[in-house]
């Protein structure tokens, strides 16, 4: 999968491609990224990037222009079917299915805004998907975009040290994981049950799925009221 990041702070990724076990999809070239600064995509000599919103208002809207030579130039890297996805708070929820629906799309572009946000006019005619990782406010669409892709990446095969372990994780199957113990066997008064350290794994397995759905349904039972599996109990 070849992803271009369209974003004036390109250096803020070093965070997500040098690092952790996002690394790894970079190193072995399961992931190649490539950024797309708009500053380099202006024709003054100021590399203006922004510019006053119409109708008044506080803040500055990134111009239009730069960001959309910026796409065309991703594009032509990418050399193949491609998505763009603009992070904002306006955006769909991001959630699991989305996230492993983006993992199977064959190229990615991630739209980065700052300031008020971009020209409307991009959005409308260069954007695919509008997504937002939650109802607040942050200073970019970096942060948002790192999180996304992370995410994204752990659904490469050879990625993580295990590729059942993304099966396993919060989400995967639209509710909470289970509880997770190691070493040693009592801390602080408190012991591993005794089903962990069984041996039987359909026992194991039931006990994980139990635990699963009562967190969730304690913590997020909107997630369960959405879930036909996980209504009863």
């Amino acid at each position: 999968m070849r992803v271009a990041v369209v974003t004036i702070f390109p250096e803020m990724f070093d965070a997500l491609t040098e690092y952790g076990v996002t690394r790894r999809a970079f190193e072995k070239n399961i992931i190649e990224i490539k950024y797309f600064n708009p500053r380099d995509f202006t024709d003054d000599i100021h590399n203006s990037i922004d510019d006053r919103p119409y109708g008044g208002g506080p803040g500055m809207v990134m111009s239009p222009e730069p960001l959309k030579n910026a796409i065309v130039e991703a594009k032509q890297w990418i050399n193949g079917k491609v998505k763009v996805i603009y992070l904002s708070p306006q955006g769909k929820l991001m959630n699991q299915s989305r996230i492993k629906a983006l993992s199977e799309e064959e190229n990615l572009i991630f739209l980065a805004g700052r300031y008020e946000g971009i020209d409307e006019r991009i959005i409308l005619n260069h954007v695919d998907y509008e997504l937002s990782i939650g109802d607040y406010i942050v200073s970019g669409g970096e942060l948002p975009a790192m999180i996304v892709l992370d995410a994204i990446i752990r659904y490469k095969p050879g990625v993580l040290g295990n590729d059942e372990s993304v099966h396993q994780e919060s989400f995967s199957e639209g509710i909470f994981d289970s509880p997770n113990y190691t070493r040693p066997e009592i801390f602080e008064n408190i012991q591993v049950p005794k089903v962990l350290l069984s041996g039987d794994h359909k026992k194991i397995k039931d006990w994980r799925r139990a635990q699963a759905i009562t967190k969730t349904k304690n913590t997020r039972p909107d997630l369960v009221r959405g879930n036909n599996n996980y209504q009863s109990g």
